[in-house]
């Protein structure tokens, strides 16, 4: 299927600037709530060279029957519809013929609204309401429709989508489903949803609300200390300010979002979305509270390694034996390493890590410690990538493992380099390391403690292989084949 952007460059005409469809982008990323008001699908259509109109986009509505079964992006319009697309393009304003047409078994009501920038017609928007699913007439859908047909006009007086669009850092933007209040220009409210009126009863509201002030209403919840109030509140429940804020009380959050009214400037009131996000947000704030406890412990056990650390060390120190030095030694350069990944692991709050950097760091760090008096430099080339938490450990005692085992046996007292080459395929990495040591001597593989702790870690823990050779032009490499990210079931 072609994509939005890549329909309008193939076939407007005329041809339209990108500032131009950035407005039409803007306009279908938010027109679910114009089709819920209306509601009808809405079909933003352009004119092609041939004096046709080609569908670039199409919403259906979340509050009632839809027109359109199938999908109709990319298909052009029937010659009379063009026309009547045509008349309102041309005069720039919003058409609604007086008689519906049929289509099979129902009627359609249809309105064509030009979308205007900056003066100029750009595209056709059609709103098609589905007339055999209508239900009820209210004075709810009196006030919606109206809403809805200050929004089309607002389209074509290119007023809308507006030009600062409602962000948020939080999640649960509310949609006319999960509550609409219309609003007049004094922040009188003039119509409110069932879902609404819910809402602002868990709130603490306990009036009627309609005909009354919604500011006030709110203001009277909310209670200095105990409830969260956002400063632009009282701009968005005023329906002033294209906006969305939340507001907090008595245990109940609300996402509340204003979109004002208006015809050529002036003010003619606004609508109000609200949404109750309680919920929400209290599994939010235990995820964080899991978060924050995950990485305390990891913090923790970062400290307590360290401690373990010095007491080898300490240990080592007091010792006269060479082969007790030499096993505290290994002792505490593992834990070391394990420490390591616990404090990136500490700054994280995924499953998993960016591991290249971390890799560097522990590869490093047994070089160094291994050695005494010769100096061996490393260097990683590749990217392992995004790796799972629980690995990173597993394979940053294998890293240094190997690195060590270059060091102390590959290089003994002389200068060195070791080479960390890797490739990412998939879930799994290929690594290569390299030293130009002396080489391994035949018949000792695996023989030492540890290339066994390499060898059981990488086939129990990596699901992995691990092979040793001896390079013809001098050293050791090791290859390395290992699961670093658990695969979908």
């Amino acid at each position: 299927m072609q994509k939005f952007r890549e329909i309008i460059t193939k076939n407007a005409s005329p041809e339209l600037s990108n500032q131009q469809i950035d407005w039409l982008q803007v306009l279908v990323s938010d027109w679910q709530i114009l089709a819920d008001l209306s509601p009808a699908d809405l079909v933003l259509w352009i004119p092609t060279s041939d004096n046709r109109f080609i569908a670039v986009a199409h919403c259906r509505p979340a509050t009632a029957v839809t027109v359109h079964l199938d999908d109709i992006v990319g298909l052009y319009t029937s010659s009379s519809k063009a026309s009547f697309l045509n008349e309102a393009r041309r005069s720039m304003k919003v058409i609604s013929p007086q008689a519906p047409r049929w289509a099979g078994s129902y009627s359609v009501q249809e309105t064509a609204v030009p979308v205007v920038r900056n003066g100029v017609c750009i595209a056709v928007m059609s709103a098609e309401t589905n007339l055999g699913a209508s239900t009820s007439t209210s004075n709810m859908d009196a006030w919606l429709s109206n809403s809805a047909q200050i929004f089309m006009k607002m389209i074509a007086n290119g007023e809308y989508p507006y030009r600062a669009t409602p962000t948020s850092a939080f999640n649960g933007a509310p949609r006319v489903v999960d509550g609409v209040v219309r609003l007049d220009e004094d922040g009188i409210v003039l119509g409110i949803s069932p879902n609404a009126r819910s809402c602002f009863r868990r709130l603490g509201v306990k009036s009627q609300i309609v005909h009354e002030n919604l500011v006030k209403l709110v203001a009277d919840c909310t209670v200095q200390g105990l409830s969260v109030v956002d400063e632009s509140l009282p701009l968005v429940l005023m329906g002033r300010a294209a906006w969305r804020t939340e507001v907090e009380a008595g245990g109940t959050t609300l996402s509340i979002r204003a979109l004002p009214l208006t015809r050529r400037g002036g003010r003619q009131g606004a609508i109000v979305l609200v949404r109750d996000v309680s919920e929400m947000r209290q599994i939010e704030r235990e995820i964080m509270s899991k978060e924050a406890t995950i990485r305390e412990i990891h913090h923790r056990v970062k400290n307590n390694l360290a401690t373990v650390s010095a007491l080898i060390r300490m240990q080592l120190r007091r010792s006269n034996n060479p082969e007790v030095k030499v096993a505290l030694g290994e002792a505490d350069r593992r834990v070391a390493t394990i420490a390591t990944v616990h404090e990136a692991l500490s700054h994280s709050l995924e499953g998993t890590i960016a591991y290249t950097p971390l890799a560097r760091t522990v590869i490093a760090n047994a070089a160094l410690l291994a050695s005494s008096a010769n100096q061996v430099v490393t260097k990683v080339e590749g990217d392992f990538g995004l790796i799972d938490a629980d690995r990173a450990s597993t394979l940053s005692t294998v890293l240094a493992e190997l690195v060590a085992n270059s060091v102390e046996h590959g290089y003994q007292d002389n200068d060195g380099t070791i080479e960390v080459y890797v490739e990412r395929e998939g879930q799994y990495a290929h690594i290569r390391l390299v030293d130009h040591g002396v080489g391994i001597a035949e018949g000792r593989t695996g023989t030492g403690l540890g290339t066994q702790i390499v060898a059981s870690l990488v086939e129990a823990e990596l699901h992995g292989s691990i092979t040793w050779r001896k390079r013809a032009e001098g050293g050791t490499e090791v290859l390395l084949h290992v699961q670093v990210q658990q695969g979908e079931n």
